[in-house]
């Protein structure tokens, strides 16, 4: 009994050590899948790039790949301030560029949000040095191909175009003025379509190429615990780990003793 007593307070006395060398723990934050699903949900801002693929004459093909590339990270920090601050150094450094910024709530429960676009040849670089800051709970990268997508816009655009050209030269051969009239209108829908395709092919522009980043930094308090605390935590904890170790030695103990028994009776038989 005297040496299980000395082997409880032995063990308690080494968790209430651990708990002193580690006196502090961030409030839970929740799921860390559900943060990134949560996170940039009012941000519909898209990015593409391509890989250029050569030809046997080193000529650029005409299947060049057309892809969108998307990160997220989700991290909390109890230094805000100095965190948020080297996310922007990080940025600035590797010619990335905020595309969305959300910041919110009071000292020490502070939220930062922004979406980055960074060079294609710049990302995996921004990405290493982004999730080393803070304590980050989630992170993901995808990859989409875009190139199907690129092509029907062109073809669509050209359907368009052709269809454009065809109506104004039935416009300048005259008729009746409500024929003119819808002839017009229909122009003038056309005229819109291709504004608007427009815009959507001018994300895929080379100019314009960058993959996504979406990065949140959420401050989190540190708890600091009082004595009472650290003694109570150490005592449960101690109590269920010393239950547990009584269990598998009593465990060993009976299946040592029925193998021993088992022995015996085979020596008696023999």
């Amino acid at each position: 009994m005297t040496i299980l007593a000395i082997g409880f307070l032995s063990v308690f006395v080494f968790r209430v050590i651990y708990n002193y060398t580690n006196p502090s723990e961030h409030i839970p934050i929740g799921n860390p899948m559900i943060l990134l699903e949560k996170s940039f949900a009012l941000e519909d801002r898209r990015n593409y790039a391509s890989i250029k693929y050569q030809g046997p004459d080193q000529s650029s093909s005409n299947l060049d790949q057309k892809y969108e590339k998307i990160a997220n990270i989700d991290a909390i920090s109890n230094q805000f301030d100095r965190d948020e601050a080297q996310v922007r150094d990080e940025i600035k450094k590797l010619k990335g560029l905020i595309q969305f910024e959300n910041k919110n709530g009071n000292e020490g429960h502070r939220r930062l949000e922004v979406v980055i676009g960074v060079p294609p040849e710049s990302f995996d670089g921004l990405f290493q040095n982004l999730v080393k800051i803070g304590n980050v709970q989630a992170k993901e990268i995808t990859k989409k191909d875009k190139t199907n997508e690129y092509r029907e816009l062109n073809a669509k655009k050209l359907s368009l175009e052709k269809t454009r050209a065809s109506l104004i030269d039935l416009k300048s051969k005259g008729g009746k003025i409500n024929e003119f009239m819808l002839l017009e209108n229909r122009i003038l829908d056309i005229e819109q379509q291709l504004q608007e395709l427009g815009v959507s092919l001018g994300s895929f522009d080379a100019e314009n190429e960058f993959c996504t980043i979406n990065f949140t930094l959420t401050e989190r308090a540190i708890i600091q615990k009082g004595f009472i605390q650290h003694m109570a935590n150490a005592l449960e904890w101690t109590v269920i780990f010393y239950m547990k170790l009584l269990a598998i030695g009593v465990l060993m103990s009976l299946f040592a003793y029925l193998t021993l028994s088992v022995i015996e009776k085979i020596k008696t038989n023999n």
